[in-house]
C-alpha cells in the first residue's frame, strides 16, 4: 500500500504531508519553493510508493472557490501531465492555516518560531491529510 501525500498549494510556499507506508499517521514532510514543486514531487515519487496525492480546495465561507482556486487549477494539470499515474484529490482547506497557527500555539512554540510561514505550511498539509483520513476511515 503506498503513501498519501497531502498538499497545501501557495504560490510562494506549498507544504507537503505524507502518511505512513500503512496509511494511519499523517507527518509533516516539508515546505518547498512553489517554483521546485513539481521537480520535488517527481524526485520523491521514485524513492517512495505514492498511491494519490491530496491536494487543499480553499473555499470562501459561501462555498464559492477562493481567488487561489485558478493558480492550483494550472498547477493540477501540469501536475496530471508531469505524474500521470498517481490520481489527486480534493479536500477543503478552509481554516487550516488559523488551526495550524493555533497547534503552534497550542504545543509551546515561541513567538519568533510561529512567524515560520513554511511550518505554518507544513502543519496545515498536515491538517489537510488529517481531514482526508478521518474521512475515508
Amino acid at each position: 500500500m503506498g503513501r498519501i501525500l497531502a498538499i497545501d498549494y501557495g504560490t510562494k510556499r506549498t507544504g507537503l504531508a505524507v502518511t505512513d507506508e500503512l496509511r494511519i499517521i499523517a507527518s509533516g514532510l516539508t515546505t518547498v519553493d512553489t517554483k521546485d514543486l513539481i521537480s520535488y514531487l517527481k524526485d520523491y515519487v521514485k524513492s517512495e510508493s505514492v498511491d494519490v496525492f491530496v491536494v487543499g480546495q480553499p473555499k470562501q465561507m459561501n462555498n464559492t472557490a477562493s481567488e487561489s482556486e485558478v493558480f492550483i487549477q494550472k498547477f493540477l494539470k501540469q501536475l496530471t501531465k508531469e505524474i500521470p499515474d498517481i490520481p489527486f484529490d480534493r479536500v477543503d482547506e478552509r481554516f487550516t492555516s488559523k488551526m495550524a497557527f493555533q497547534t503552534m500555539i497550542d504545543s509551546g512554540l515561541k513567538k519568533k518560531q510561529r512567524q515560520n510561514k513554511a511550518l505554518v505550511d507544513e502543519i496545515s498539509a498536515t491538517l489537510i491529510l488529517q481531514s482526508y483520513l478521518a474521512s475515508n476511515s
